[in-house]
């Protein structure tokens, strides 16, 4: 039964990374069993639910558009995705977040952090394991994901509102063209070319022109990085990548490379080091079809995490 949901409980970067959006041959895209539920106060605070079949709570994945934190909307979830999850027993939401024009950073990730408690808030009503959820997401969203996961708890325990007393912590994270930094000074220096100059990186923090090179903009761009925030409690990762791994030329278009391999590779490095797993695939590593063939590692990857977190415990 597909339901509407109006009330509210307390208060990428590029448009698209090439992915399967089409399903495979004879599978149709289900309409959510849930609409719009309105997990904040902002008019985009609205998700979609895939409840999978089961006797039991199941686990979550939360997918996060893409869009540059400037555009796209939750009916953007890659079908390969929604397919495998499913197909899996992985319940599947997909969320809007504010844009940048709405609100600067932290609003983006805040509202990613605000979807995960509100699902979990909801939990029992929806046969949701509160134990067994992940962030997932593509390229700006994939980001969201990444900086939610990362990020220390942000439950507060003592609230008058019951959604954010929940935990926002997550069983796994992934992520499709996702970037690990939003630092202009780290992309500048790991990705190179001209990719530090994407206008949607200045848009993200509502920042003018003479402020970008302030210890107020460094903070913010440091704050915004999932790099940032990894320490060795955190949860495991998967990331996939479509761009050429070919390194960028100084004469390329500004903002080329924004998902570039290499920000998945830095951030594998820094999570080998501390021993917490990080899978990070590119197109070239499949023989055919690499967005349905990613999808259903990624779906296996997030069975595999969730069948080693003890159910219903919570974070």
């Amino acid at each position: 039964m597909r339901v509407i949901i109006g009330l509210g409980v307390g208060v990428a970067l590029a448009s698209s990374v090439a992915w399967g959006q089409t399903g495979a041959a004879g599978w149709r895209r289900p309409a959510p069993d849930v609409a719009d539920a309105r997990y904040g106060p902002h008019e985009r605070n609205l998700l979609d639910l895939w409840k999978a079949r089961s006797s039991v709570p199941s686990p979550l994945v939360v997918y996060f558009h893409g869009g540059a934190f400037r555009s796209g909307d939750k009916t953007n979830i890659p079908e390969d995705i929604l397919r495998e999850c499913l197909s899996a027993g992985i319940s599947v939401a997909s969320a809007n977040y504010r844009l940048s024009k709405d609100a600067p950073y932290p609003a983006p990730m805040r509202d990613g952090a605000l979807a995960v408690q509100y699902l979990r808030m909801r939990a029992k009503e929806w046969n949701i394991d509160p134990g067994r959820i992940a962030g997932c997401g593509s390229s700006a969203g994939g980001g969201i994901a990444l900086w939610v996961g990362f990020r220390d708890e942000m439950a507060d325990p003592k609230s008058a509102d019951p959604v954010l007393r929940q935990s926002t912590r997550l069983s796994c994270v992934a992520g499709i063209g996702a970037q690990t930094s939003y630092d202009p000074r780290w992309i500048k220096s790991v990705i190179g070319g001209r990719c530090y100059q994407h206008p949607a990186l200045f848009s993200l923090f509502g920042l003018k022109p003479d402020e970008r090179d302030t210890q107020k903009a460094y903070a913010l761009y440091e704050d915004a990085s999932a790099l940032t925030h990894l320490n060795a409690g955190d949860p495991p990762a998967f990331l996939y990548y479509t761009e050429s791994k070919k390194p960028l030329s100084s004469l390329s278009l500004p903002g080329a490379g924004i998902h570039h391999p290499k920000f998945g590779e830095a951030l594998k490095e820094k999570m080998d080091k501390l021993g917490i797993e990080c899978v990070v695939r590119h197109r070239d590593d499949y023989k055919e079809s690499p967005p349905a063939a990613s999808a259903k590692e990624m779906a296996e990857f997030f069975s595999r995490v969730f069948g080693r977190t003890h159910p219903a415990r919570g974070q």
